[in-house]
């Protein structure tokens, strides 16, 4: 049997509509006297309902476990680089463009400080970047300078 087109006097509803729950409209309804909230209890009565994830005074299970970790908003845009992974520059100046181009640094670092680790091989400028004092040192040792 083919597919019948769809036109507005062939519409039909994706489910069926569920009819709404009329509670207190007598006892012959199924939804009279305790309006489907049963007998007694907290449930029972108007604006009684506890809080989620009340345990009946219990101490709750967030309370219980320990609290761990910390994201540091400022270390999102902040960068370290080591001393040894300066010699994958191609450049003799190190700056923050250079850094990017080569993927030593994130696109959205801010900040960016040069640390002692491992070993440089030639003398570079180093311009709007921070140095460690150690890196510094180095760098200086080298024929470098930091501007």
């Amino acid at each position: 049997m083919p597919e019948a087109k769809l036109s507005l006097n062939n519409l039909k509803r994706a489910q069926p509509q569920q009819r709404r729950k009329r509670v207190g409209r007598g006892n012959g309804s199924g939804y009279g006297t305790t309006c489907g909230r049963g007998y007694k209890g907290q449930k029972s009565r108007a604006g009684g309902y506890h809080k989620v994830g009340f345990e009946g005074g219990q101490m709750p299970l967030q309370r219980r476990l320990p609290k761990i970790g910390f994201h540091s908003r400022k270390g999102r845009h902040s960068s370290e680089v080591r001393l040894h992974e300066l010699n994958l520059l191609e450049s003799d100046v190190c700056d923050m463009q250079t850094l990017r181009e080569a993927r030593l640094i994130p696109q959205q670092a801010k900040q960016v400080k040069i640390i002692l680790s491992g070993k440089l091989d030639k003398a570079i400028t180093v311009r709007g970047v921070k140095a460690s004092r150690g890196a510094r040192s180095k760098i200086e040792e080298l024929g470098g300078k930091i501007e």
